[in-house]
């Protein structure tokens, strides 16, 4: 068990967090400054997100030939100079520059997303459940830090009141690309998985769990981004709350994210990788259900963090799931298919936002989550019984 990557990637995890709370938070915000159409706010936002699920598959590649470690490493520049871009955006009013840091941001979110792979590698299989929420678990530090710089950055520099956040975010990416060089073992690591031989891609992804997987996971992040990258618009731009109120909304969203990662390995051990699942799919369907009673901070605030621990059991047990589906050698390819499929609903969801919001409003954008969460509630019926969950049961 290589417990020192653990650590490394918990701290990186926080960072990653951080970073990612401050451009979500400001990226709405600075887009409808930048644009002069409101429609395309979160337009920045968006692009970020289809740099994620276009560079999921060549991230893989990469670190398939340079191993883990050093395509982690790498990753983390891309977001240093994402930053310094966005800060001469702002120092320009350039709405297309600030769409090209969004883009180089989300470049390295592409690989902080498969930080939980790096975890689940490096410890043995009954150990993965842990291992994927205890890297989660970094992220409730980003929590307070990522809303404190957003805050307190306006104040950093004259006439470009977001530049300070961005600039101390850029610092500790600088930060993470040298720890990410001490990750030891990672490519190494014995399998985490169930299944010991290797396979077609096609064998592998037509499995019911690996279906199940991948589409708990694309739903439980394509729906958190539609929702979270919409309420900083809804809340700031169209209902008028601060930006410290709003910033408090999605400090307590990413604290709903999160925190839940201190239980939910011991949650699938104790009930299974498809109960919680399910459990997060009906905290999804309150979230709609909150979001469409009303407007105040109190709604705004009780939505965001229902979506948040929706997304985190279905994320965690996603991840869970999917390693019971494929081996050691498969695991590249078979995390590429999964990683593009769910950014690039991911990236849809974050296109829609903008849209959404501008035409139709908060309550209608609360509707679009219930049919799809039914869909998920009875996949995982469906394949609750599958032999292959079973024997990751008996092998834990």
């Amino acid at each position: 068990m290589q417990k020192g990557n653990l650590i490394i990637l918990v701290i990186c995890q926080l960072i990653s967090a951080t970073g990612s709370i401050v451009m979500v938070t400001l990226g709405g915000i600075i887009g409808s400054t930048l644009s002069d159409n409101p429609a395309w706010a979160t337009l920045p936002i968006s692009m970020m997100v289809v740099a994620v699920a276009a560079t999921t598959i060549p991230a893989t590649v990469l670190m398939r030939r340079i191993g883990r470690s050093k395509g982690f490493a790498l990753a983390s520049l891309s977001s240093v100079i994402a930053l310094l871009i966005a800060i001469q955006a702002l120092s320009v009013s350039s709405f297309a520059l600030f769409i090209v840091a969004g883009m180089l941001f989300g470049i390295n979110m592409a690989f902080t997303q498969q930080y939980r792979y790096a975890a689940a590698e490096s410890v043995p299989s009954k150990f993965v459940p842990r291992a994927v929420s205890f890297v989660l678990i970094g992220s409730i530090g980003g929590a307070f830090v990522g809303p404190e710089l957003t805050i307190r950055g306006q104040t950093w520099f004259e006439n470009m009141p977001y530049a300070g956040a961005m600039l101390a975010v850029a610092t500790l990416y600088f930060v993470q690309f040298l720890l990410l060089l001490k990750l030891r073992g990672v490519d190494e690591a014995g399998s985490a998985h169930a299944v010991i031989s290797s396979r077609p891609l096609r064998d592998i992804v037509l499995q019911p769990v690996y279906v199940v997987a991948v589409l708990g996971g694309t739903a439980g992040y394509g729906l958190m981004t539609l929702v979270m990258t919409a309420t900083p618009l809804s809340m700031h731009i169209n209902d008028g709350y601060s930006l410290e109120q709003t910033a408090a909304v999605i400090r307590a969203h990413v604290l709903g994210m999160y925190v839940p990662s201190l239980v939910s390995g011991f949650l699938i051990e104790r009930f299974g990788v498809s109960r919680l699942m399910f459990a997060g799919a009906l905290l999804l369907s309150i979230t709609s259900f909150v979001g469409l009673q009303g407007q105040t901070h109190l709604h705004y605030w009780w939505s965001l963090v229902l979506l948040g621990i929706g997304w985190n059991f279905l994320y965690v047990g996603g991840t869970t799931m999917l390693t019971y589906a494929y081996t050691i050698e498969e695991r590249f390819r078979a995390q590429a298919v999964n990683e593009f499929l769910v950014f690039g609903i991911s990236a849809t969801a974050s296109l829609l936002a903008g849209t959404v919001m501008h035409y139709f409003g908060w309550f209608r954008l609360m509707l679009i989550p219930i049919p799809v969460l039914i869909i998920i509630c009875l996949a995982l019926l469906v394949v609750r019984r599958d032999p292959l969950l079973g024997r990751a049961v008996t092998s834990n």
